[in-house]
């Protein structure tokens, strides 16, 4: 192409960078182009709520008037502030490579409480602009409350500073970009199947007319046919709701290994709490009409859970049922018994980590008050053991979240942070040793066993729609005097709990996370 191409772009240092990035990977191709900054609605009405504006599109239809009336060549954009369907003549030509989608909730230092999930002080206020954002804060969070949050990235940053809220949620991508500075607050990094993102979060979109076909093939040197691939179900599903870049809506699309794994997050508004749903599928064809499906409000839900462990009314797990009137009824089988009660303060003089691999680990560990070096690092399997390890005041430096289902996978990558350093195992007495099979032959492996469980011989059978199982331990006292009926369907936690199971000759469903959140996922998504 012999002529200088125009880039339309919006004028904050983000959306300038963006421009900028899609400029250079231009002129890595042979093509030059040159900015031109255009204000849009989203810029210049400041003082209400985004979702107050009228219509669709107010960060983009200004840039999108001057792409038909062919002031500019292309447009780039964030792509989740695009509406679910382009203007006539104008088509998404290319997209980049996805920055990691996550959500930053970014709290003022005198607001931290590690204790508390999210690590945010009781009754926080916390400034966003997002519905989605605010209905799966409030969901995991019911104290917390909310004000609306306007500006470019570094204005809001500032707001913070100077306390006009205890925290602020900003997209991880954004301040990646940008390389903003956030080393004078506390920052919790909320991964996309924590907090669901917004449709095509991390992704630039560059916008051309449809009837340039030159352009159109040129821009496929630096198109990313992979991300296209996965926001392209996340499009679609916003698409198929009719909703908007701020209605209560997430979703994400990865592909992992030769499956794609979705993650849904919907509410009516901002303050109903949300249904959530996980699916994997093998193509991506009929997968959004998939999950658009399982959101119908007429489709038939469990009407009654039994899961094998106390559950409290304030619970996630016991909102989530109750929003749709399914009843919940949660008692151990097994019981818990403490097998040591002192700690060698020589062994932990050396202990470079502590992984724990169940929330009762924690608990039996910490019951102990452990002297530990101040470096020593936490691990945990995830989100769970996460929550419980925060109770005892203490962040993990590494978690499985990001990991999978899969145990082995987990104990694979921390084998490789932890190689050469001594780490300790609080653990059950009798249970399967994953983690230190995994570790590296130059790592010294503490095995403390700290609990053991005892079955409970005397269970009652449960008539419930659907049966949780949270351990081995926990199916091997079930099945001792009962069966499953017809039509009662089974979730799991854990794949060690899953080959109990199976060893029945049952089948049942394995959760993405084995924390409440992910079995409120499962639920939601049984087929009835």
């Amino acid at each position: 192409m012999d002529r200088t191409l125009v880039i339309g772009t919006r004028g904050s240092e983000l959306a300038l960078w963006q421009a900028n990035y899609v400029k250079n990977k231009l002129a890595d191709i042979g093509i030059q182009a040159e900015l031109k900054i255009i204000k849009t609605q989203g810029d210049i009405v400041q003082h209400l709520r985004l979702d107050k504006l009228e219509g669709k599109g107010f960060f983009t239809k200004e840039l999108e008037e001057e792409l038909l009336n062919g002031a500019i060549d292309l447009a780039v954009h964030s792509h989740k502030d695009l509406p679910s369907a382009q203007p006539a003549g104008l088509i998404i030509a290319a997209v980049t490579t996805r920055e990691d989608p996550s959500e930053l909730l970014i709290i003022h230092k005198d607001c931290v409480d590690l204790k508390k999930r999210l690590a945010l002080k009781h009754n926080a206020i916390v400034g966003t602009s997002s519905n989605r954002r605010k209905a799966q804060l409030l969901a995991m969070r019911p104290d917390l409350e909310f004000d609306d949050l306007r500006g470019n990235v570094m204005t809001r940053i500032e707001k913070l500073r100077d306390e006009n809220y205890d925290a602020i949620m900003l997209a991880k991508a954004g301040i990646t970009r940008i390389g903003a500075d956030l080393s004078d607050f506390h920052v919790e990094e909320l991964p996309p199947v924590e907090i669901i993102p917004a449709p095509a979060q991390g992704v630039l979109a560059i916008q051309i007319r449809e009837s340039d076909k030159e352009l159109h093939q040129l821009l496929q040197e630096i198109n990313d046919p992979d991300v296209a691939d996965t926001i392209a179900v996340e499009r679609q599903v916003l698409r198929l709701f009719d909703a908007g870049c701020h209605a209560p809506l997430g979703c994400y699309c990865r592909k992992q290994g030769d499956n794609y794994e979705v993650w849904t997050s919907k509410a009516d508004n901002d303050e109903e709490f949300p249904d959530r749903l996980y699916l994997s599928a093998v193509r991506t064809d009929g997968l959004a009409e998939r999950i658009a499906s399982k959101f119908d409000k007429s489709r038939k839900l469990p009407g009654h859970v039994f899961i094998t462990r106390d559950v409290a009314e304030t619970s996630y797990f016991y909102r989530a049922m109750a929003k749709h009137g399914i009843a919940v009824e949660g008692r151990s089988l097994i019981k818990i018994f403490p097998i040591i009660n002192k700690l060698d303060p020589y062994i932990l003089k050396y202990v470079d980590w502590v992984f724990f691999g169940s929330k009762n680990g924690i608990e039996n560990f910490f019951r102990l008050n452990p002297r530990l070096r101040k470096h020593t690092k936490f691990a945990v399997i995830g989100r769970g053991s996460e929550e419980m390890l925060r109770q005892f005041g203490h962040t993990p430096h590494f978690s499985g979240e990001r990991l999978g289902i899969n145990m082995e996978e987990i104990a694979a990558e921390f084998a490789k942070v932890a190689s050469g350093t001594t780490v300790l195992i609080p653990r059950a007495k009798e249970s399967l040793e994953t983690i230190q099979q995994s570790l590296t032959p130059d790592t010294k492996i503490i095995n403390l066993p700290v609990y053991q469980t005892r079955i409970d011989t005397n269970v009652d059978k449960s008539n419930a729609d659907v049966l949780i199982f949270t351990s081995p331990s926990n199916v091997e006292a079930y099945f001792v005097d009962n069966l499953v009926d017809p039509g009662q369907k089974i979730i799991c936690i854990g794949r060690s709990t899953g080959r109990k199971i199976e060893e029945l000759g049952l089948s049942y469903t394995l959760p993405y996370s084995p924390d409440e959140i992910g079995l409120a996922e499962a639920v939601f998504g049984l087929d009835y």
